[in-house]
């Protein structure tokens, strides 16, 4: 492939929060990454989103229309489309990203972790469900450990293209809101663990592209329109060049972006251009 690629997607966090991120915005200011604001597709539930930032089209296409309608998607993805050019990828993620893109219903005993070099699909797949979430009790994986292995993936497997989908700060949302000390200090947290990983996996050659899915209102809420729930930071570490940092871009163009900077061909289904040069 012409480049390797980690997409990092830490779910559920709004615009207004990203300003926290005091290591991502360091290296925007140094020179080191470029920041862009995107926005989310509707609905911007979480499940949604998820099947629309891997195929490129919306909900009303690929039909994920909430968390409680699951299914394998029938269309093109990132995944299906570097496997036809050969390249071996990796899932560190939410069971969702699972069903959506290998197999469905997820089986936990079957598919919680696996290794399958021929897959058309996910090759190396680790995953959570997060089983028995609610507003008291957050079932959400330490973020340290997500990183760790997603980083054990790539360097034990040779993976070309890698996710890692966190959601520690959308339940954050979901049960303290916005405007509060328990919301900053997981951004303070998540932001160190996370930039001790950017530093390795840059050294190890991948570019890095960390954003969200969608955002979320004052009230830790979202689903429907609105800059608060869809909008969101998208960071880019690479060589790669791209439109003026105050360009809206549209959550359907990451897709395109992503196969383009691995040189995997855009299938027909994407019709949104890239933001990024090959």
């Amino acid at each position: 492939m012409k480049a390797k690629l980690l997409l990092i997607v830490l779910d559920g966090v709004p615009w207004r929060n990203w300003d926290l991120f005091g290591n991502l915005e360091g290296w925007v200011d140094a020179g080191a990454a470029h920041k862009w604001r995107m926005r989310s597709v509707l609905p911007s539930t979480s499940a949604s989103c998820y099947a629309s930032i891997h195929t490129g089209v919306t909900p009303a296409v690929h039909g994920v229309t909430g968390n409680d309608n699951v299914f394998r998607v029938g269309l093109p993805d990132i995944f299906s489309q570097v496997r036809l050019a050969g390249g071996v990828t990796g899932a560190v993620t939410h069971s969702y990203w699972s069903e959506f893109f290998n197999r469905a219903p997820f089986d936990p005993v079957r598919d919680i972790e696996y290794d399958e070099p021929e897959s058309t699909s996910i090759n190396h797949g680790r995953f959570h469900t997060m089983t028995g979430y609610n507003m008291r009790n957050q079932m959400t994986p330490s973020d340290a450990d997500l990183f760790a292995t997603l980083t054990m993936l790539g360097e034990r497997f040779g993976i070309d293209y890698g996710i890692l989908h966190t959601c520690t700060l959308d339940s954050m949302g979901h049960r303290f809101q916005h405007d509060c000390y328990e919301m900053d200090n997981a951004i303070f947290h998540l932001d160190e663990k996370l930039a001790q990983y950017v530093r390795r996996w840059r050294d190890s050659g991948y570019e890095v592209i960390v954003t969200a899915d969608h955002g979320q209102n004052a009230r830790g809420h979202h689903g429907g329109r609105g800059a608060d729930q869809q909008d969101f930071a998208l960071y880019y570490f690479g060589a790669a060049e791209g439109p003026d940092s105050d360009t809206l871009l549209d959550q359907r163009q990451l897709a395109p972006t992503i196969l383009t900077r691995l040189g995997a061909e855009i299938p027909d289904t994407m019709q949104h251009a890239p933001f990024l040069n090959a």
